[in-house]
C-alpha cells in the first residue's frame, strides 16, 4: 500500500470515517467496482459519498448498495441513477468467505474507502466488520484520550 500512496494517480476518492468508530473491523480486502463512464467522470471531479452504504452478497455476487455518486451534468442522456447498486469485483474464494462471515458469523460488510488506484483504476476497500455497542464505543474513546494524555505526560518528562 505505500507503493500506491507515492504514485502520481493515488487519489481517494471518498472515505467513511464514521465506519471505525461504529464497527469493530476484523479484516480488510480490496475489491474492484464495476461503474459507468459518467460515474467515473463523476469521481474524477470527486462527488461521491460512502458514508450510509454498505455491501451485500445477493445472488452470488457481492454488492455495493446505497452509495451516491452525484450525476454529471455534461452525460446529458448518458448519466446515470445516483444511488444504484454496483456490482463489485471479487475472486469466488474471497466472495464465499465473505458470504460465510455476514450469513453464519452475523458480522457486516461495510465501505471505508474509495480511491484510485496507482494505475487509475477505481478501488474499494471494504471490511468485514462487527457493530459496536455503546459501551464499547465509550471504552474505545477512553482508550484513545488516555493514549493521547500518556503521550503528552511522557513529551513534558
Amino acid at each position: 500500500m505505500a507503493k500506491d500512496d507515492d504514485s502520481k494517480n493515488y487519489k481517494v476518492i471518498a472515505e467513511n470515517r464514521r465506519a471505525r468508530y461504529d464497527y469493530a473491523i476484523e479484516s480488510d480486502l480490496e475489491v474492484g467496482i464495476m461503474l459507468t463512464g459518467s460515474e467515473v467522470k463523476s469521481l474524477r471531479v470527486g462527488q461521491s459519498n460512502i458514508a450510509e452504504s454498505y455491501a451485500s452478497v445477493e445472488g452470488g455476487e457481492l454488492w455495493l448498495i446505497n452509495s451516491y455518486i452525484a450525476a454529471l451534468s455534461r452525460a446529458g442522456v448518458f448519466g446515470h441513477e445516483e444511488r444504484r447498486r454496483r456490482k463489485l469485483l471479487v475472486k469466488s474464494r474471497e466472495l464465499a468467505r465473505l458470504w460465510q462471515s455476514t450469513a453464519r458469523e452475523g458480522m457486516t460488510l461495510v465501505p471505508l474507502v474509495m480511491y484510485f488506484n496507482h494505475r487509475g483504476i477505481v478501488k474499494l476497500k471494504i471490511a468485514v466488520a462487527k457493530g459496536k455497542k455503546n459501551h464499547d464505543k465509550r471504552e474505545t474513546s477512553a482508550a484513545r484520550d488516555w493514549n493521547r494524555q500518556k503521550a503528552r505526560l511522557l513529551k513534558q518528562g
